[in-house]
């Protein structure tokens, strides 16, 4: 049973100068040593009450009772350590996300669950923290810093303010502040939002970002100014180098849908800069992705893969993050008096994590988990939250064309486009057609409808457009995880199946769902705030895999299409977003007419 360093001190002594023997010897690793950047050839670790006594010689800590494990051609690394990530794009619990990672090297998390927040407020909080406490895998949480992201230009499920984030900095389990998407009101002084970063601040806690724009001049020194030590926007590599001259920890994105790692490892690959700034990051998931491909080990694998020199990669998922998070007095090296979270690696360049120690105790070996986590069932007050005005039915879906145009058969309007495996959208001006009226979908020129549908306090608001990129051919796609007000959204090629589409996520309580001619092809019910399954990881990636096949039938061959879509009513992203309340230009910050006057 680990303990606090505090604690033990005489105990640790005792054991690294063979007076007493330690519960565990791991022998003859070859040590990633994190602190000075090299591999140490033959180094055993000795384990006491949860962590390390000794690295080096260990044989006069073995005692008659010791555990001795044989690493021999094996090389000995820190757990691994994800600094940014939302549990709920797993469509998981938190207990079933750790039983998925933990076996893959993952042993600490510091998510950020503003996702549930915005539908459940601070009870969503206290249920992701509630479900952390029953995982071996460290859970550092964060307390979300923008619910509603922007509260000018959408509606939640919740707000949070100034008030509520001190309540939670007073409680154990939570390290920081969720990344602040507020950047405008950092930026130019919002009363409220410099209450929050005080609020963090004033209890020694992390603030973390989300700078999602290519300005690196004032307003990025602005920014990390006011006391954010992190970001994960980066998506050139010019970003994530301004960020680290400037002192900020870089967090590079490799996730299901975002994948910026190859573009912004360059700054470390590129350029002969010190790395202890750089951090890896997963920030959204989906099981498949984890199932498949791994989660931080994959992430390592794949900055090796881009020229990360391998000790350097594993730095970066280690004790870069640890020290961006002030835990490297207990976490991220394998050093002694840290906590005994130690991966046993076959092949350091292809992350073969064989064996996982969380607190000095076996939790995985083989990529399977040798400790039982316990499954509970949700709590009624996080289910049934589809909350609608009135049954959905296909004229809710109509746009009609701008006044004044009575006559013309064209209009030009704003369409969103998306950018595959980008979180980025491009704002462009088409000409679509005008029919008894009203404008349809032209999915013969791939342009789609879309619609965002408020679904927490049943206000009957509906923001309406058109989106390009995702190659429907017809049918309709639905889903209630719809960052980060995570209201209905719909895109579809024509109305009556984006009316069966979200009637469909609406009677099972949210989930995801691909309709076409009136038919149901997939269903993903998600009825945990709309956002997660009670079910197991290969129950949902198996849904996550039929419904992909879905969008597949519906003509779009995107990877991780939902989560593309997913993004598309998210007002802190450049260029052109779609809310419950109408079309914003993120560029500009402020609502834009769907239609353009010739």
């Amino acid at each position: 049973m680990e303990q606090e360093l505090k604690d033990i001190t005489k105990k640790l002594s005792a054991v690294a100068m063979g007076r007493e023997p330690a519960e565990t010897v791991i022998k003859n690793t070859r040590l990633v040593n994190v602190n000075t950047g090299e591999i140490l050839e033959n180094t055993d670790i000795a384990v006491a009450c949860g962590r390390i006594a000794l690295v080096g010689d260990a044989s006069h800590a073995i005692g008659e009772g010791t555990e001795v494990v044989d690493a021999a051609g094996m090389y000995a690394a820190p757990g691994f350590m994800d600094g940014h990530i939302h549990v709920e794009s797993s469509m998981m619990t938190v207990r079933e996300y750790a039983r998925t990672v933990i076996p893959h090297g993952t042993t600490s998390i510091f998510p950020d669950p503003h996702e549930i927040a915005n539908v459940l407020g601070r009870g969503g909080v206290r249920f992701m923290m509630d479900d952390a406490r029953g995982t071996p895998l460290r859970v550092f949480m964060m307390m979300p810093s923008c619910v509603p992201a922007v509260p000018a230009f959408e509606d939640a499920g919740a707000a949070l303010g100034p008030d509520d984030i001190a309540d939670f900095m007073e409680m154990e389990g939570i390290y920081g502040l969720g990344e602040m998407m507020n950047f405008p009101g950092v930026l130019y002084g919002d009363e409220n939002v410099h209450r929050e970063l005080y609020a963090a601040l004033a209890k020694g806690k992390t603030v973390t970002g989300h700078y999602s724009m290519p300005e690196t001049g004032p307003g990025l020194n602005a920014y990390i100014a006011s006391g954010v030590r992190c970001c994960h926007e980066s998506v050139r590599h010019e970003d994530a180098l301004a960020k680290m001259r400037l002192g900020m920890f870089a967090q590079i994105r490799e996730g299901s849908a975002w994948r910026d790692l190859q573009e912004v490892v360059k700054a470390v690959t590129e350029r002969r800069i010190d790395t202890r700034l750089a951090t890896l990051v997963s920030d959204d998931t989906h099981p498949n992705t984890l199932i498949s491909l791994g989660h931080m080990d994959h992430i390592v694998r794949r900055a090796v893969e881009e020229g990360v020199d391998p000790v350097t990669a594993v730095q970066m998922a280690t004790i870069n993050v640890a020290q961006c998070y002030r835990l490297d007095r207990d976490l991220g090296s394998l050093s002694p008096g840290k906590l005994a979270d130690i991966l046993l690696i076959s092949d350091l360049a292809r992350v073969d994590v064989k064996k996982v120690f969380i607190g000095g105790r076996l939790a995985a070996e083989d990529r399977k988990l040798s400790i039982a986590i316990e499954k509970t069932a949700a709590p009624a007050f996080v289910l049934n939250t589809c909350h609608l005005k009135k049954p959905l039915a296909p004229e809710d879906f109509r746009i009609a064309a701008p006044r004044g145009s009575a006559g013309t058969d064209r209009v030009r309007a704003r369409v969103i486009e998306i950018i595959e495996a980008r979180v980025g959208t491009r704002a462009r001006e088409c000409e679509l057609a005008v029919e008894d009226g009203f404008v349809p979908a032209a999915p013969e020129r791939d342009i789609a409808k879309l619609a965002v549908v408020e679904r927490h306090r049943a206000t009957g608001t509906m923001g309406k457009g058109f989106v390009k990129g995702f190659r429907l051919k017809g049918g309709a796609v639905a889903s209630t995880v719809a960052h980060d007000a995570h209201n209905l959204m719909v895109v579809g090629t024509n109305d009556a199946d984006m009316a069966a589409a979200g009637s469909a996520l609406a009677e099972c309580g949210g989930g995801m769902a691909a309709v076409k001619d009136g038919k149901i092809l997939a269903l993903l019910p998600l009825p945990i705030a709309g956002l997660m399954s009670g079910d197991s990881a290969p129950e949902i990636a198996a849904r996550v895999m039929k419904l992909d096949e879905a969008w597949k039938a519906l003509g779009c061959d995107l990877e991780s299409p939902f989560m593309t879509m997913a993004l598309l009513p998210l007002a802190v992203l450049p260029e052109l977003r779609l809310t419950n309340r109408g079309l914003i230009d993120t560029v500009a910050y402020k609502f834009t007419d769907l239609f353009i006057d010739k």
